[in-house]
C-alpha cells in the first residue's frame, strides 16, 4: 500500500507539489491550489501531534469505522469532493509559497518521526488509526489533493 513512511514516496509528493502552481485549474471542489494545500498542512498537523482533531458527532465516527477498512486497505485513491471535517476547511486567501513550504515541513517531520512520533489520537471520521495507516491515510489525502490540480 503506497504511504508516507514508504522509501521515495514522499520525495514523489514533494516534486508534485513543486509542481503546484497558483493558477493551476482544479478539477474539481471549491478550494484554489494555496486553499488546497493549506488544508492537507492542517491534516499532518495532526498526525505530527501538532494539533489535536476536534471530535464529530456519533453517526459520522460510527461511519468512518464501517468504511475505514476500505478507504485505507487498498490503494484507490480518494473519490472527488469527499467530505472533509469542519475543522480542516480553508476558506480564506493564503500565499501558495508559504503554504507550500509548510506542507513540506510537516511531510519531513511526519516522516523522519516515523511510527514512534505519530499521534496517538483518534481521527475524528476513521477513529483509532495505527502510525501506518496514519501513513496510508496522509499520502491519499496528499495524493488526492495534488490530483484535484493536475500534479
Amino acid at each position: 500500500m503506497k504511504n508516507l513512511f514508504e522509501p521515495g514516496r514522499a520525495q514523489e509528493v514533494t516534486e508534485r507539489l513543486a509542481r503546484l502552481k497558483e493558477d493551476s485549474p482544479r478539477q474539481w471542489g471549491r478550494m484554489n491550489a494555496a486553499q488546497a494545500v493549506a488544508h492537507c498542512a492542517k491534516g499532518l498537523e495532526w498526525a505530527v501531534r501538532d494539533k489535536t482533531p476536534d471530535s464529530m458527532w456519533l453517526l459520522p465516527r460510527m461511519i468512518g469505522r464501517i468504511v475505514k477498512p476500505m478507504a485505507l486497505g487498498n490503494d484507490k485513491p480518494m473519490q472527488r469532493n469527499s467530505p472533509t471535517v469542519r475543522s480542516l476547511i480553508i476558506d480564506d486567501a493564503r500565499p501558495l509559497e508559504t503554504e507550500r513550504t509548510r506542507l513540506n515541513e510537516l511531510i519531513g517531520r511526519f516522516v523522519a518521526g516515523g511510527a514512534v512520533a505519530c499521534t496517538t489520537e483518534p481521527h475524528p471520521f476513521f477513529g483509532k488509526l495505527t502510525p501506518e495507516e496514519w501513513s496510508i491515510l496522509t499520502y491519499k489525502h496528499l495524493d488526492h489533493h495534488l490530483r484535484q490540480f493536475g500534479v
